[in-house]
């Protein structure tokens, strides 16, 4: 069972640094150089300079965090909460149809454990860089700096009817707005009977990470390399229920960056043998017909500029490049599209993908369209968002899905607070 608990959290103190709006930012892997850049110059605090540390001089960037983060502590810009507390936060942003949303949960510390039944499961397949980044970072600030955003099964919302008249009733501890106007708010529940319903509630739940997998490996591999007990058995989280109507879930489209006369006609045979193609006008490229349809994706290439739904003609197809996986494996849309085109079309290896070795990503339609209308890309393949419970079935069955197969909206910021690990 996964232990849920509040934590003696180290955050900003807002006197010293005006608000958390300067000095939060999006998780490290989305932060580009130019946004870095932005964020740093909206205060010499801001969380960027110990969680993407850029050293003057081109020194060692994980002594420059641990420099830093120390400082800001020696200084009183970072401070230590004296008791216990969790920490209700909304999330309210616009879907890309327009539709305003709140997705709610909470801030809290987890027992960190090996994945398995009925504690933590990942659902997404990692890579061994970013988790080697992030295990130097985790050893020089001794603290994690961001939360991994995980859910858990609560389809009454029990959890957030405990917490949200301990938020109702008290001010925010602070709020930060996004450059995608995703305004995440904070409060600070130190009441203990709130706290004891939490945990009871979360006693018998299972979490499947959402985002964040390179950061919970990174914590189970600190708290072994620590080795006994103590704070370091235990990693900063975000929860929120499966169930609450905030929660939305994107596509991320693949691109095709390297096709040359070979892998087109492999291409082409794959398609016109595998799948169904049916015109459609290139808005509705990334529009499903309908849940819980057969496996389908938009396409576009270079070659024709002709927007086609592609829909699988046999699950029989799937069965045989899927084989030894799970049922529910076998139905996602993300792993055909993997084995069938990326690998057993185009010969592409698992670490071509990992590499990104002819193959690239786009969040939004339009820039995959785009890509391939300015030649940047050779080919698109537009797809559906995966829901939840596709995503929990597949975790359920004890595997992981391709990189990449989900995208959940909004991301949780990073600098909101920190949980120490000593």
């Amino acid at each position: 069972m996964a232990e849920v608990l509040p934590l003696r959290a180290l955050h900003y103190d807002l006197r010293a640094v005006g608000s958390l709006d300067v000095v939060a930012a999006p998780p490290y892997d989305v932060v580009d150089p130019d946004m870095r850049a932005e964020l740093a110059a909206r205060s010499p605090f801001n969380v960027v300079e110990v969680d993407l540390p850029e050293a003057p001089s081109g020194d060692d960037p994980y002594l420059h965090a641990q420099t830093t983060f120390e400082a800001w502590r020696q200084q009183g810009v970072v401070v230590q909460d004296r008791e216990p507390a969790v920490w209700p936060a909304t999330q309210e942003y616009e879907t890309p149809e327009g539709e305003r949303r709140v997705r709610h949960g909470f801030l809290c510390r987890v027992r960190v454990e090996d994945y398995g039944p009925g504690r933590i499961r990942p659902h997404e397949r990692t890579q061994p860089g970013p988790k080697e980044d992030r295990l130097r970072l985790t050893r020089a600030t001794r603290a994690n700096l961001s939360p991994i955003f995980s859910l858990f099964p609560d389809p009454e919302g029990a959890a957030w009817a405990a917490l949200e008249p301990a938020s109702a009733a008290n001010v925010p501890f602070g709020s930060a707005t996004d450059a995608e106007g995703t305004t995440t708010t904070i409060w600070r529940c130190a009441d203990e009977a709130v706290i004891a319903t939490v945990r009871d509630l979360l006693a018998d739940r299972e979490l499947l990470i959402a985002d964040g997998h390179h950061r919970y490996e990174t914590a189970r591999v600190y708290a072994e390399e620590v080795g006994g007990e103590g704070e370091h058995r235990y990693t900063l989280m975000f929860l929120c229920s499966m169930s609450d109507p905030g929660l939305t879930v994107l596509p991320t489209h693949r691109l095709l960056t390297a096709v040359d006369d070979g892998r087109r006609e492999a291409l082409r045979a794959t398609i016109e043998e595998s799948f169904e193609a049916t015109p459609v006008e290139r808005d509705a490229l990334a529009r499903s017909d309908a849940e819980g349809a057969a496996i389908s994706f938009g396409y576009l290439d270079a070659f024709d500029r002709r927007p086609v739904r592609l829909t699988l003609r046999d699950t029989a197809i799937a069965d045989r490049v899927l084989a030894g996986h799970s049922e529910a494996y076998r139905r996602l849309d993300t792993a055909l599209l993997e084995a069938l085109i990326l690998k057993e079309a185009l010969g592409m290896s698992e670490d071509d993908i990992a590499r990104q070795a002819g193959v690239a990503y786009a969040k939004r339609a339009a820039d995959a369209v785009a890509a391939v209308e300015s030649g940047s890309a050779e080919a698109a393949f537009l797809l559906r968002a995966t829901p939840v419970e596709q995503v929990r079935a597949v975790a359920e069955a004890g595997e992981s899905m391709p990189p990449k197969s989900t995208f959940f909206h909004p991301k949780v910021p990073t600098g909101l607070l920190f949980n120490p690990l000593e």
